[in-house]
């Protein structure tokens, strides 16, 4: 398979090897053999992914407009008298730990699991700052026996996009953008062993054609699960998940009838680094028993994510935690799981797609008990009208961590231009057919996925919208002058 650069024309390789990336992960769709696996021995497992994200910023010089784009980390470091910025040091750490974690955990015999979810612009930032030792550290745990058969890396957006206010064909964009840039660092062989997708602030759409376009892309892109928040999925009836620690399908068909599919994964509600900082998947999961699924008892999985590095319960707490429940857990009947090598247990008990419990994103039966798929996006903008005039609490702007954050609401300084960039791109490159090779097409890209962070939205007004409308407006131009 072709080697792949790590850096284009001075930028991440985020585009231009499209075909080789679908090779990487079509080779890597056979089934796999994981070691100490038996789930007809056990009586249930647990999961924990971590999530690490430092976005870009324009701030490496005085004048927004000409400052240099380097990662937040590298901020934090030249600025450690403000805020908690004296913490980038145990940041910078925490994001290359498990590359000595797991090999220190398989050296005693135990059989550590976890998972990893890095951010394109993290990856970028860190070999920007020169942290090679970082990418020393992830490399071995990644392409290496026996300490790959550990860990399991989740597939992400490039920039941490949000997927219900990123527009579609972005949304396909940052995805195909990851995948190259971690193939690029890490291999095309280990691209190939990444099942998993974990939707940044687990932001999940609600509306119909967009839900639809989400799982989609998803299925398209190689993708064979996703994980979900509890509160933002339901059953086709409307009622809750009744059975979060089992996997599921979940389904969404767009108005137009299209219906697209992919397993999903629940992630319980809670205060994620506290439950995963003090590995509480593993107590709860201690205390359940195997269900009924398929007409087979299989053992349910208990699954959390939370950031790997935010909060000192992560920094100071989680490591010595991690290595107790390693060690209590190890070899026992509630083994440390990573999800891929789960749903293959699951296929090797004869678990099938098909005996998976349907979910849709939350709210969608309010839409379908009004509106027939087939009937169009005219008609749907008329139900979700509707709806939203009868129920001030209904909205379709997609489900989040958390319930009181909107990704779309008072955005607007740095929604437009952003808005902007993406028609623009879309009209330049993608309409107009300009390969992705073209260097044109990546540094207008590359400003493109890094405008459309999530934390320029997230912290509200102030310089962190100013920092982002500033990145739209250096696509806007690159778009432009192209």
């Amino acid at each position: 398979m072709d080697a792949m650069d790590e850096y284009v024309d001075g930028l991440p390789n985020i585009c231009g090897q499209e075909d080789v990336v679908a090779q990487a992960i079509a080779a890597g769709r056979e089934p796999r053999a994981f070691d100490g696996v038996d789930l007809a021995h056990a009586g249930s497992g647990f999961a924990v992914a971590l999530h690490m994200h430092q976005p870009l910023i324009p701030a490496g010089g005085q004048d927004l407009q000409s400052a240099a784009v380097i990662s937040n980390l590298a901020w934090m470091m030249d600025h450690p008298d403000q805020g908690d910025n004296h913490n980038a040091p145990v940041f910078a750490e925490c994001y290359k730990r498990m590359g000595e974690f797991v090999p220190q955990l398989l050296e005693r015999g135990l059989a550590p699991r976890v998972m990893l979810d890095y951010s394109g612009t993290l990856l970028h930032g860190m070999r920007q700052m020169g942290r090679h030792d970082v990418f020393d550290a992830l490399v071995r745990i990644t392409r290496d026996d026996p300490w790959r058969g550990a860990v399991e890396w989740l597939g992400s957006t490039w920039g941490h996009a949000v997927a219900p206010s990123t527009p579609v064909q972005d949304f396909r964009l940052h995805v195909r953008a990851w995948q190259h840039h971690f193939a690029a660092i890490f291999g095309t062989e280990a691209l190939g062993r990444v099942r998993g997708f974990s939707p940044a602030e687990m932001a999940l759409p609600n509306q119909p054609d967009v839900a639809y376009e989400f799982v989609r892309t998803l299925v398209e892109c190689g993708y064979e699960w996703v994980l979900v928040q509890e509160h933002t999925v339901e059953r086709p009836d409307g009622s809750a998940v009744d059975r979060p620690h089992l996997p599921h399908r979940l389904t969404c068909t767009s108005s137009r009838g299209e219906t697209a599919t992919i397993t999903a994964i629940v992630k319980t509600q809670g205060s994620d680094t506290k439950l995963v900082g003090q590995m509480q998947p593993y107590y709860e999961a201690k205390g359940l028993a195997p269900l009924q699924l398929g007409g087979r008892m299989v053992p349910p999985l208990v699954t959390q994510i939370a950031d790997g590095e935010n909060g000192g319960v992560m920094m100071n707490e989680f490591p010595p935690k991690y290595f107790d429940v390693i060690a209590e857990s190890s070899g026992s009947s509630t083994p440390a799981l990573n999800v891929s090598e789960y749903l293959e247990g699951l296929a090797a008990l004869g678990v099938a797609p098909a005996d998976l419990p349907p979910i849709q994103p939350a709210g969608q039966h309010r839409v379908w008990d009004r509106l027939t798929p087939g009937e169009g996006p005219e008609r749907l903008r008329e139900v979700i009208d509707q709806l939203s005039g009868e129920d001030g609490g209904f909205h379709m702007d997609g489900g989040s961590w958390t319930n009181n954050i909107s990704w779309v609401s008072g955005y607007d300084s740095v929604l437009a231009p952003m808005q902007r960039a993406s028609a623009l791109f879309n009209e330049r490159f993608l309409t107009a057919g300009v390969p992705s090779s073209d260097p044109a097409y990546r540094r207008a890209l590359f400003y493109l996925l890094a405008c459309e962070t999530s934390c320029y939205r997230y912290w509200g007004q102030g310089i962190w919208t100013d920092y982002g409308a500033e990145l739209a407006r250096r696509a806007i131009e690159a778009c432009e002058v192209a």
